[in-house]
């Protein structure tokens, strides 16, 4: 019978691994508590109308990457969230956060989105995205305090070499006195550029300049830049953020050129990149997006955001050979030296559970040499050990694993010992 294997661009997550992924969602928490940002959970699917509207139509991930189907037994249209910045704004909108006391609503969110694009490293159909979004302020202030929230997880996880590219992209008024001198140099080169890029140039210029195809950026690398067209107002503001990168010590470059993927972005665009990383150089994305709220049926609120790979911030651990602080094993394996005493090491091995301290126990009926061998493969701090004898006692022979140092200890005080000798190699 053939083999049923996982779907491409998708990965199985195994013992072993997970630790990692449960050491940097745990410091993505601790991060967004300090910075006063409280979780969000939304569906992971959505209406299809939602990212159509909210990402925009013209971008690849409307256009090329989101996995959508109908319901046959209605006129429903459904999406497997691609990202997580419509959907946390569609909540925001629906259960009117825009009326609560505490203004703005920082939130964060943290979990799988999809998009069927081609998987290579750090890069999957199946993801898993760190998000935060600041909604309610147009104070650059909390644009820059986005960034350096990216920015302290990365460097909290031991990262080096990351700066920031800023740009601005203006408000819709900014784009289009842009427009008109953007389409004329377009317009051209129209015949040499990629056919992505031709069917752009009237529906969406500016994101020509997000281009990968190196002909594309070769032939507008001389375009008009945003940055000469932006009101006194959008200049100002973008002259603020960069104030307030400078005051946190946040190195950036302007970068003309960055428009992001996706419709929504107004005024900053930003990514955080990391130097010699290769196919993954981008490792965060965000912005503004001034006009999301509005367009998704709620008040006309600002907003911020950013979003980030966990795949990809992985990837670059390992690429700069970050180990992260991982402890893998448990407190305590009970080993048992004849069958007798099998119910007491049972209920030993539940009392400690119970007493917070992570134990185990033979379940295959092995003797007593290789049971130890197992304990060593489970990485056991202690090995606590009862026989014939010791079940006539009363006792537990506790042996630390790393000395091999050897203790009798009364039944009843077992679990009270180990905590306290596990306290004290903490």
């Amino acid at each position: 019978m053939t083999r049923i294997q996982i779907p491409r661009g998708t990965q199985d997550i195994m013992p072993g691994t997970v630790e990692l992924w449960h050491y940097v969602e745990a410091r993505a928490r601790d991060l967004c508590r300090r910075y006063n940002y409280q979780e969000i959970r939304t569906p992971l699917f959505e209406s299809t109308e939602l990212f159509q509207r909210g990402v925009g139509e013209t971008t690849d991930i409307v256009e090329k990457e989101m996995y959508s189907v109908s319901n046959p037994r209605s006129d429903d249209a459904l999406t497997l969230r691609p990202e997580g910045t419509a959907g946390v704004v569609r909540a925001y909108v629906e259960h009117k956060l825009y009326g609560q006391p505490n203004q703005p609503v920082k939130v964060y969110y943290l979990g799988p989105m999809f998009r069927h694009e081609r998987p290579q490293a750090g890069r999957y159909r199946q993801f898993v995205q760190f998000g935060v979004e600041a909604i309610g302020s147009s104070d650059p202030a909390i644009d820059a305090e986005v960034m350096a929230l990216a920015m302290r997880f990365y460097q909290e996880l031991g990262l080096t070499g990351l700066s920031v590219e800023l740009n601005s992209v203006g408000t819709l008024e900014d784009r289009a006195r842009h427009r008109e001198h953007l389409l004329a140099h377009l317009n051209g080169v129209r015949s040499e550029l990629c056919a992505d890029c031709q069917s752009r140039i009237d529906r969406n210029p500016l994101r020509v300049l997000d281009c990968k195809n190196e002909k594309c950026r070769t032939l507008t690398k001389d375009a008009p830049s945003i940055l000469d067209y932006l009101s006194d107002e959008s200049a100002a503001h973008f002259e603020a953020v960069k104030r307030y990168l400078t005051a946190l010590n946040i190195p950036y470059t302007v970068n003309p050129r960055l428009v992001r993927g996706l419709d929504y972005y107004t005024l900053t665009a930003f990514e955080i990149k990391m130097a010699e990383i290769g196919a993954v150089e981008t490792l965060c994305g965000g912005g503004r997006y001034n006009g999301l709220v509005a367009e998704l049926g709620g008040e006309d609120m600002p907003g911020i955001g950013f979003a980030l790979s966990i795949e990809r911030l992985l990837l670059a651990l390992e690429k700069q050979g970050v180990e992260l602080p991982v402890s893998g094993g448990i407190d305590c394996f009970v080993a048992i030296q004849t069958p007798e005493a099998k119910q007491e090491a049972f209920v030993l091995v539940d009392e400690l559970r119970r007493a917070g301290v992570s134990a185990d126990l033979d379940y295959l009926d092995r003797k007593m040499k290789a049971q130890v061998k197992q304990a060593d493969r489970l990485g056991a701090a202690f090995t606590a050990i009862i026989g014939e004898a010791e079940l006539a006692n009363g006792t537990v022979v506790l042996k630390e694993m790393a000395t091999g140092e050897q203790q009798e200890v009364k039944r009843d005080q077992v679990a009270a010992v180990l905590a306290e000798r596990l306290a004290v190699r903490a």
